[in-house]
């Protein structure tokens, strides 16, 4: 079993720090709000630190799952930074959804310390994290790849190496971009049927076994017919996700008009006070009066 650190015990990196914790390694943990991290070491028995320097001393692998570029940068970077308490030959493995430039600062960044970096966003939301059913997408080294993927596995269904440096990242953008158009679909069939006069539940009984079936489908159609959104990936992080996937679509001169509209219909829920909400309320500004 490994000595490994987790920095930030959000709704996935708390149960994600679990698992690893439940398959038997040795666990510290670092929570800007330091409540959280002692709550996490009350429940499973590991370590929390004040820092992310005193979280990844000695630690063989240091996982991090947090919000953006800037807290990544946080975590990682600096005299209190991850990096500062890791030692020539550790390993970082950011499962954090960010853009592939700041991978690719920080991986540098890394190296220049003798540290491995992965980058492995994950798919799955709070219940793939809760039942260690995540999809991950990595990027990095071949050799930093097969260290990581064995722990990963504790919180994984499926976890793939795409390429070098970044490519974890690149593979996100390509599923957020899938599931945006997905969820905009999904809403306006659903509206739909509700206009027509049609039994919603039924008729996605009907529809989930053909050509329109989707994990979209299958695990939101209920909560959506409900008006039930206080779950699931919210809007807010949805919007900052799309955001880094047309940033990207800009520099490869690739065309996402699609994406770029439900981007704009995402703007729309905020507006409607639901930056909280599921990404499954999409449905809610074609309910509008």
């Amino acid at each position: 079993m490994a000595k490994l650190t987790f920095l930030g015990l959000g709704v996935m990196g708390y149960p994600m720090a679990g698992h690893l914790a439940k398959a038997g390694h040795e666990v510290t943990v670092y929570n800007r709000t330091t409540a959280k991290a002692e709550a996490w070491a009350r429940e499973h028995g590991g370590r929390h630190a004040a820092t992310p320097r005193e979280a990844a001393k000695g630690a063989e692998i240091v996982f991090a799952c947090v919000g953006n570029d800037d807290d990544l940068r946080s975590v990682c970077a600096g005299d209190d930074g991850g990096f500062a308490g890791m030692e020539a030959g550790a390993l970082f493995v950011d499962h954090t959804t960010v853009s592939a430039a700041v991978t690719r600062e920080l991986a540098a960044a890394a190296d220049a310390k003798g540290v491995g970096f992965v980058d492995a966003p994950v798919s799955g939301g709070q219940a793939g994290a809760e039942n260690g059913q995540l999809s991950v997408m990595c990027g990095g080294a071949q050799d930093h790849f097969d260290r990581a993927e064995p722990v990963i596995d504790a919180y994984a269904k499926i976890c793939r190496r795409l390429g070098e440096s970044g490519a974890g990242q690149l593979a996100k953008m390509a599923n957020q971009i899938a599931i945006a158009g997905l969820v905009q679909g999904l809403s306006e069939s659903l509206a739909f049927a509700e206009k027509a006069g049609l039994d919603g539940r039924a008729l996605v009984e009907v529809i989930s076994q053909g050509a329109a079936g989707s994990w979209q489908m299958l695990n939101r159609h209920s909560t959506m017919l409900d008006d039930h959104f206080e779950h699931g990936f919210a809007v807010d992080w949805m919007r900052k996700d799309l955001g880094i996937c047309l940033d990207a679509a800009d520099e490869l001169s690739v065309s996402l008009p699609v994406t770029a509209l439900v981007d704009q219909f995402y703007k729309e829920v905020q507006q409607m006070g639901g930056g909280r909400w599921d990404t499954s309320s999409l449905i809610k500004r074609l309910r509008k009066p």
